[in-house]
């Protein structure tokens, strides 16, 4: 049976429960199958990954444009940055994007930040080919919240999905780590839950809380889901045939 793990990047155990019953539900993979490791502290460490088919890193209220990072956030990113070029495929979500421009050389700042609520996803020609991206639709809505964004990527880095609001919601390095700028785990009831513990953090104004919940009851996050999804099936058949598999296109079930 193949192992997935989920690296949880949060201070709240609440928060990281939710993530995990987000992670299971879009996935797919059933308890057993998928495990949690937080790295809720500057002693957290990932750990040995050779049991795992594939990684997931979830989200964070950590800001790679912070100016002056405390220790957790110094520890986060020394041990996320290590398996940008691992033998294991990653899936990062929304923080992950900031991270992994940084680390290969990008930039990042605020122009395309997007509060709390529905986007847009669109895929571009790299994403065509892309084993995960290639088989979705050309264009499907997704849930986001960020304030800050990826300006520019150097030349290893593939845009896979741009968005008019964003312009990277989803990148690929080298042939097996991926990262989306849009959360494909949530759905809309998840979404509010998780603005419920984020209130003041800038994701959205207080005001707009009713509006931006009673606006999710339409969203369909089923492609938004199926990334994963094929992010899954994309490790299975890697496992089943060698390290140097490159896939093929996932097709939506």
């Amino acid at each position: 049976m193949s192992l997935f793990l989920l690296l949880s990047l949060r201070q709240n155990e609440a928060v990281a429960a939710l993530e995990y019953r987000d992670f299971l539900r879009a996935t797919g993979l059933r308890p057993e199958r998928l495990e949690q490791r937080v790295l809720g502290s500057p002693g957290a460490a990932v750990g040995p990954l050779d049991r795992y088919a594939g990684v997931f890193v979830g989200g964070s209220s950590l800001n790679m444009t912070e100016s002056d990072p405390g220790a957790w956030q110094r520890h986060v990113v020394r041990e996320l940055t290590a398996l940008i070029d691992g033998p294991v495929p990653v899936f990062f979500t929304c923080f992950g994007t900031g991270l992994i421009a940084r680390a290969i050389g990008g930039s990042l700042g605020h122009d395309h930040a997007e509060r709390a609520g529905q986007t847009r996803v669109e895929i571009t020609p790299d994403g065509r080919r892309d084993p995960i991206f290639g088989g979705l639709p050309a264009s499907f809505p997704a849930l986001t919240g960020h304030t800050e964004c990826v300006l520019s990527l150097p030349a290893r880095a593939a845009v896979l999905a741009s968005g008019p609001s964003c312009p990277v919601q989803a990148l690929r390095v080298g042939g097996h780590t991926w990262a989306t700028q849009f959360h494909p785990e949530m759905d809309p009831p998840a979404m509010a839950r998780r603005m419920d513990f984020y209130r003041h953090h800038g994701y959205f104004d207080e005001e707009e809380y009713d509006s931006i919940v009673d606006s999710l009851r339409a969203v369909d996050t089923g492609h938004a889901h199926r990334v994963l999804g094929c992010f899954v099936d994309y490790c299975l058949r890697r496992r089943e045939h060698s390290p140097d598999y490159t896939g093929k296109v996932c097709m939506p079930s």
